[in-house]
Parts: structure tokens; sequence; C-alpha cells
């Protein structure tokens, strides 16, 4: 493995954003295929710290720093890929956010992250998120798959308006639907015709897999 390569994976597995950036700015300089240094630095180094939290070797701190610096690296390195049209290797393409109503992010946070991990391309839309933008992000990515988090019992009623939005769209056929959040259930996913639901981050990765027919 080249050095900058194997210095894109430890900034990563060592959270530091700010070496992430100068390492993806030098794998440019010296022409190393964006692609390969993404897939083989930085999405090796997510992949690692997401084990390590899975089997509880690590802190729920460091698995998001660690995300900070995955990204960091990855935002110098996109817009290469983009100029040559390129795209990193994913199983699957989710949409994910916290429902309107509700500012809680840190269990959608972990989710984000060990998706990515997993090898799924994920696009956090946020908290307080509107039923039509995960309509229109869904439609727009062309996404496997829709998460909602609902964490507050106040806020659970938004899973089941985006469950009808997306049968409205005519594409719950074509988009599998996820809910998460400890105010929900198993009878709850039933009743709103949810594909998968979680009470874990880890749960939930698994879940999307098999969704994904992984």
């Amino acid at each position: 493995m080249p050095d900058v390569i194997q210095k894109l994976y430890e900034s990563v597995v060592n959270a530091d954003s700010d070496l992430a950036k100068e390492v993806a700015t030098e794998a440019l300089k010296q022409r190393i295929d964006p692609l390969r240094a993404i897939e083989d630095g930085l999405v090796k180094g997510i992949r690692e710290v997401g084990t390590k939290f899975g089997n509880c070797e690590i802190f729920l701190t460091d698995l998001v720093m660690a995300a900070e610096a995955f990204k960091a690296g990855v935002q110098v390195l996109e817009p290469e890929l983009a100029k040559k049209k390129t795209q990193v290797r994913t199983i699957g393409t989710v949409v994910l956010g916290t429902v309107a109503g509700d500012i809680h992010s840190i269990g959608k946070d972990i989710v984000g992250v060990l998706l990515t991990a997993a090898g799924f391309k994920v696009h956090d839309l946020g908290v307080d998120v509107p039923v039509d933008t995960f309509i229109e992000r869904a439609q727009a990515l062309n996404a496997d798959i829709v998460g909602a988090s609902a964490l507050l019992s106040t806020t659970v009623p938004e899973q089941w308006k985006i469950a009808q939005a997306l049968k409205d769209a005519g594409i719950k056929n074509k988009v599998k639907f996820m809910i998460g959040g400890q105010a929900i259930s198993e009878n709850w996913a039933k009743e709103i015709g949810a594909d998968a639901w979680a009470l874990s981050a880890p749960e939930g990765v698994e879940k999307a897999k098999k969704l994904m027919g992984i």
C-alpha cells in the first residue's frame, strides 16, 4: 500500500481531520487515483472504526470524530472524482434523516457512520426534516433506502406520513423504508408498512444489508 494511502487510512482510524485533508491533497498532487485513495484509504479506515465500535473497543466520541476525518478527506477527493465521472463502489444509497419536529441527531449520526462503514452511500438530511424533503431527495438520488428516525412519541406520526408519501409518489415499490428511534415498535412498523425497523445502530445496519439482499 503506498505511503499516502496508508496515511489516509491512519488519519481516519486516528480521527485526525486535518491530517485527512492534508494527505488527500497530497494524493491529488501525486496523481493517485482518487477512487483508490477513497476506497483503499478512507473507506478502509472508517470500516475499521465501525468494527471497533461494534465490538465496544472505542467510544461514541471516537466514532464521531473518525467520521469527521473520513468526510474531510472525501471532500478533498470528490471534486476530482466528479471530473473523472467515476463513483465509489457502494452496496446501496441511503437517504437518512430525523423527522420534522424532532431535533435529536445522535442515533441518526451513529447509524449514518456505520452504514458508511458497511459500504453504503449515505446522504444525511439532518434533523427536523419535512416529509417532502425525504421524498424529493430519494427521487433525486435514486435511493435504495429511506431511513427516518423519530425519538419523540409526538413526532412518530411523521414516519407514517413519509410511508404514505412514498406511496403517493409511486416509489414505494422501488425504495425500501426503514424507521428507527426509541419511541417505535415492531407493531408500529407493520402498521405503517415500513420494510424494517431497529432500536440500535448495529441492528439497523444489519437490516439495511438484508434489504439489499446482503
